[in-house]
């Protein structure tokens, strides 16, 4: 059986849209080939975050040991590079231990940099960023991005006025470097790849899809969302933190907030989430290495799987 092609190990990647099925597949996959999860969802890297992320609990996993699961505070920097390093060193871990990777998830640009890895980006500076929020606080969000629309225009052009952490970034990025944002993107941002792999995306009727993704969501309120997101807030993170202004996360914080109701905070969820798996599978259709299968045909993915360790 050969496990690596040109040098390259195999992995195997299941991705697809929320609400999909990703991971009750994987488990089962994993089972069928002695393989270990790395998790491939911007969200579930965060601890205390399990509910309104789908995380899968310890049942789900079914004994499948899963990488990458509460790995960062909800308050803690954590971006595709980081995850590209966290989940790189768990792969080739893995792989050395003589186990097989499944690498499952809905954020396409965390699959992507860890499959072929990202340009290396310009580091962060906490007393940069720190002064641009603080300018942020005092003269709004119109001065920071007309500095931008100056420095930068093609870059702001890119990004939405009130875009807090996009146009602080790009700011200190110009400040670092001396560079336009707009110039290093232009630049090769993946470079050659760290892994071969099969790429698996799953495909479900948008109806089908829909109505998961509502089910889901009266699970995830009925489950505790509301109290999960409330607990966040008693331990001192700030509603306005990136995780915290996700999907299902925000709009429990409006409903703590009196800004809407229980219902409409559901009714939100579902049109955010629906939009968000349109996005996702704009994503993975976009990239022609994806195959498409029915998760309903295990056996006829495990064949393909197979094929692929063995060719």
């Amino acid at each position: 059986m050969k496990e690596k092609t040109g040098g390259l190990s195999k992995v195997i990647v299941i991705a697809g849209p929320t609400a999909s099925g990703k991971t009750s597949l994987s488990v089962e996959l994993a089972r069928l080939f002695d393989a270990e999860i790395i998790n491939a969802d911007s969200m579930q890297v965060y601890r205390g975050m399990d509910i309104g992320t789908a995380k899968p609990s310890i049942k789900e996993r079914q004994g499948i040991p899963h990488h990458l699961l509460d790995v960062v505070n909800p308050d803690q920097e954590f971006n595709a590079a980081i995850y590209r390093d966290m989940a790189a060193s768990a792969a080739f871990d893995i792989i050395n231990r003589g186990k097989r990777v499944l690498v499952v998830g809905g954020t396409g640009l965390y699959i992507k940099s860890l499959l072929g890895g990202l340009f290396q980006c310009p580091p962060s500076s906490p007393e940069i960023r720190q002064s641009l929020q603080r300018e942020w606080e005092v003269e709004g969000p119109r001065a920071l991005y007309r500095r931008l629309e100056c420095l930068d225009p093609q870059s702001a052009r890119k990004i939405h006025p009130n875009d807090r952490v996009r146009i602080i970034r790009a700011l200190e990025i110009i400040s670092l470097t001396d560079r336009l944002p707009s110039d290093l993107s232009r630049q090769h941002r993946f470079s050659d790849r760290t892994f071969n792999p099969l790429k698996i995306s799953i495909k479900r009727e948008r109806e089908e899809l829909y109505r998961r993704i509502n089910t889901r969501t009266t699970a995830m309120i009925n489950q505790g969302l509301v109290d999960e997101t409330e607990s966040l807030l008693r331990r001192g993170y700030s509603p306005r933190l990136k995780p915290l202004q996700a999907i299902g996360y925000k709009q429990a914080v409006e409903y703590l907030q009196g800004h809407c109701s229980i219902h409409e905070a559901g009714e939100k969820i579902r049109r955010e989430t629906r939009r968000y798996a349109k996005r996702q599978l704009t994503w993975f259709r976009a990239d022609p290495e994806y195959t498409w299968v029915d998760p309903s045909r295990i056996d006829q993915l495990a064949k393909k799987i197979e094929m692929f360790f063995h060719a």
